[in-house]
C-alpha cells in the first residue's frame, strides 16, 4: 500500500524574519548616481566592490597636486535626535547634508581637505526610496564639501528600531601636509582675533532640549516669537558646511601661518569647544552682542531655558570660529565674505588660564 505523501512545511525565510534582500538590491541601484556625482579623478571606481578606492594625489596634468608629507585626518559623527523631527515632518534629505557637515567641519578644524566620506544607515524596514532620499542628501553634502561619497552600509534591523525609524552615522577622512596642520594650542597667541562664521540655525546639536521647547508651544497652539519662516524650516535647515570658504583662506596664505586655530561649534557651544583649541595659558574673551542671535533661539529661550544654559547647549548663531593674526583680519574676512560667509569679529585672545570669558 502506497504511503500518503506528507505535506511539506513552509520554510522560514529572511524576509519573513524582517530583512528583505531584494529591497537592498533595488536600493543599491537607486543610489549609484548619488555616489558617482561626488567623484573626482582620484576615485578609482569599482561598482559592487567590497570597499572603495581613492588615490591621495591628483596626477592629471591640469589638476596635479601632490602632498609632500601627507597626514590623514579622520572623524566620525551622527545627526542625533534631529532625526526625529526630520521623520515627523517628512524632510529626510536635509539630514544627509547634516551628516556630512558634522563630520567634514570637524576634520576642517585642523586645516585638512576632506577626501572621502562613508555613511551608515540603520532602519526598521528598508524602503529603497527612503534610503535613496537620505543618500541623495549625503551626496549633496559631499558635493558642497568637495569630497567623494566612496561607499557605505545599510542595515535592516527590525528587532532593534521601531517602525518608521532609522539612524545615521558618518565617517570622513581628510588629508593635509604635516607642516600645514592648524595646531591651536601651539599656535594661538594673546592678541589674536576671533572671527565667528554664522550658523544656518541649530545645526545638529541640542535637539533633545529644542524638541521639548517646541513641543511646549505646540500644545499652546501659537508661537510667541515671529520666526519669519515656517517652524519646520527653522528647525530642520541643514547644518552649514564651511569647507570651501575656509580652505580658500588657507590656500590664499600658503607661506604665512595666518590662521592660528579653528573650532567647530557643536554640542557644548562656544564654552565647550573654543578652549579646546587654545593654549592653556590663554583665555578667549567673547563680546556679547557682537553677532545677531537667530529667532529660533529666542523661541527656545521663551520656553523657560536659562540664558547660560542656552549658551552651553547651542551654537547661538556662530557655527565655526577662526582665530586669526590681527594684521590679517581684513584679508581673511574679505575672502570669506566673497565665498558667501557672514563673518563677525566676536572676540580676542588674552593671557589667562584656558577659559572662555564673556564681556
Amino acid at each position: 500500500m502506497a504511503k500518503r505523501a506528507t505535506p511539506s512545511r513552509s520554510r522560514l525565510t529572511y524576509k519573513q524574519a524582517g530583512v528583505d534582500i531584494t529591497a537592498n538590491d533595488r536600493m543599491v541601484e537607486q543610489i549609484r548616481r548619488s555616489l558617482r556625482r561626488t567623484y573626482d579623478p582620484r576615485v578609482l571606481s569599482r561598482h559592487n566592490a567590497f570597499a572603495g578606492l581613492m588615490r591621495l594625489d591628483f596626477t592629471e596634468p591640469l589638476l596635479r597636486r601632490n602632498y609632500r608629507e601627507p597626514v590623514l585626518v579622520a572623524g566620525a559623527d551622527g545627526v542625533g535626535s534631529k532625526l526625529l523631527l526630520g521623520i515627523e515632518y517628512g524632510r529626510i534629505r536635509g539630514l544627509g547634508i547634516d551628516l556630512v557637515a558634522m563630520n567634514v567641519n570637524d576634520v576642517l578644524t585642523l586645516g585638512a581637505e576632506p577626501l572621502f566620506f562613508l555613511d551608515y544607515v540603520a532602519c526598521h524596514k528598508l524602503i529603497p526610496e527612503q534610503v535613496a532620499e537620505i543618500v541623495a542628501g549625503v551626496s549633496d553634502g559631499c558635493v558642497e564639501a568637495g569630497c567623494a561619497l566612496l561607499g557605505g552600509e545599510t542595515a535592516e534591523l527590525p528587532d532593534l528600531y521601531s517602525p518608521g525609524h532609522f539612524d545615521l552615522a558618518g565617517f570622513c577622512v581628510g588629508a593635509l601636509d604635516r607642516r600645514r596642520i592648524i595646531d591651536g594650542p601651539k599656535m594661538a597667541e594673546p592678541g589674536d582675533v576671533v572671527l565667528g562664521l554664522s550658523s544656518s540655525g541649530l545645526h545638529s546639536n541640542g535637539y533633545a532640549l529644542a524638541r521639548k521647547a517646541i513641543e511646549s508651544f505646540r500644545r499652546r497652539g501659537k508661537l510667541p516669537v515671529d520666526l519669519g519662516e515656517p517652524l519646520a524650516d527653522a528647525v530642520l535647515r541643514p547644518t552649514r558646511i564651511y569647507v570651501k570658504p575656509v580652505l580658500e583662506v588657507l590656500r590664499s596664505y600658503r607661506r604665512k601661518r595666518v590662521v592660528r586655530a579653528m573650532a567647530h561649534i557643536t554640542g557644548g557651544g562656544m564654552e565647550g569647544n573654543l578652549p579646546r583649541v587654545l593654549p592653556s595659558n590663554c583665555d578667549v574673551q567673547i563680546e556679547h552682542g557682537s553677532w545677531p542671535i537667530p529667532p529660533i533661539y529666542q523661541l527656545i529661550r521663551r520656553a523657560g531655558v536659562a540664558e547660560r544654559e542656552m549658551y552651553r547647549v547651542f551654537n547661538m548663531g556662530i557655527g565655526f570660529v577662526m582665530v586669526v593674526r590681527p594684521a590679517f583680519v581684513g584679508g581673511v574676512t574679505t575672502i570669506l565674505e566673497k565665498c558667501g560667509e557672514k563673518v563677525h569679529r566676536i572676540g580676542v585672545i588674552r593671557r589667562g588660564s584656558g577659559q572662555l570669558v564673556w564681556r
